[in-house]
């Protein structure tokens, strides 16, 4: 069998792999039915690259993805142009889409924007979040820590994402939930990128517990300072982590 006639098999066989995980990741989504095409498109695809279901690196062909989602490639090619327009996806002439890989470089300048923006989060939430919230947050820290006991590290990330994404919507801010929003997929897609190259998440755990702390006590400064320490550190572990997965 000759090289190209392999690569052909072996590149069938990963496009198959593909394929069927986004059909379980599709089969798993409710309220699809209410976007129009490319709305539906753009959500499917933008999650597979959230879930790594479409690594970084990988190329996205229209057709393929068309298939699966069982659609026309017009749909499907205004989802990626929009993506392209976000930073996940990039358009290589005569080659395709691409999922943007995972830089340090990139990943530094998105952590700067988002360290300040999450401290000023931290801190606006906690002029006005009720007891209620608070108990959520609490709740959220303890399901993380039953995920680190079951070396559930999946679900530990989802837990820490919806920790951050709900101290921003606390904030009650529109316009910083917007400018967060455009990063958060990134950020996430970095945290499970490396998540089994990082030390075991526990630290984080111990710094979501003190930026609690500080939002019950009232103090939003001391809030904004935890939370920019805690973003700070999780930086240096992901580009450490990304060094050693690129060799």
């Amino acid at each position: 069998m000759n090289r190209d006639k392999k690569e052909e098999i072996q590149e069938s066989l990963t496009q198959s792999g593909m394929a069927k995980e986004m059909e379980s990741m599709i089969a798993n989504l409710e309220g699809l039915e209410r976007y129009r095409l490319p709305q539906r498109a753009y959500h499917i695809v933008r999650l597979a690259i959230r879930e790594l279901v479409l690594s970084p690196g990988k190329t996205v062909l229209e057709r393929e993805v068309a298939e699966i989602l069982q659609m026309s490639r017009t749909p499907v090619r205004e989802a990626l142009v929009r993506l392209e327009t976000e930073g996940m996806v990039r358009l290589i002439p005569r080659r395709g889409f691409i999922v943007e890989p995972i830089e340090k470089e990139a990943l530094n300048e998105i952590y700067e924007i988002v360290e300040t923006m999450d401290g000023l989060a931290a801190e606006r939430a906690s002029e006005k979040i009720t007891s209620d919230e608070l108990d959520k947050l609490d709740s959220l820290i303890l399901q993380q820590e039953e995920a680190l006991l079951t070396n559930d590290l999946k679900k530990w990330a989802g837990l820490d994402d919806e920790f951050h994404n709900r101290l921003i919507q606390y904030a009650n801010n529109k316009r910083l939930n917007v400018v967060v929003d455009i990063f958060s997929d990134q950020l996430y897609r970095a945290r499970l990128y490396t998540i089994h190259h990082r030390p075991i998440p526990s630290r984080s755990i111990e710094e979501h517990k003190a930026v609690l702390a500080c939002m019950r006590a009232n103090d939003g400064a001391a809030a904004r300072m935890v939370m920019q320490t805690h973003r700070k550190r999780a930086r240096k572990e992901i580009i450490a982590a990304l060094d050693r997965i690129k060799g």
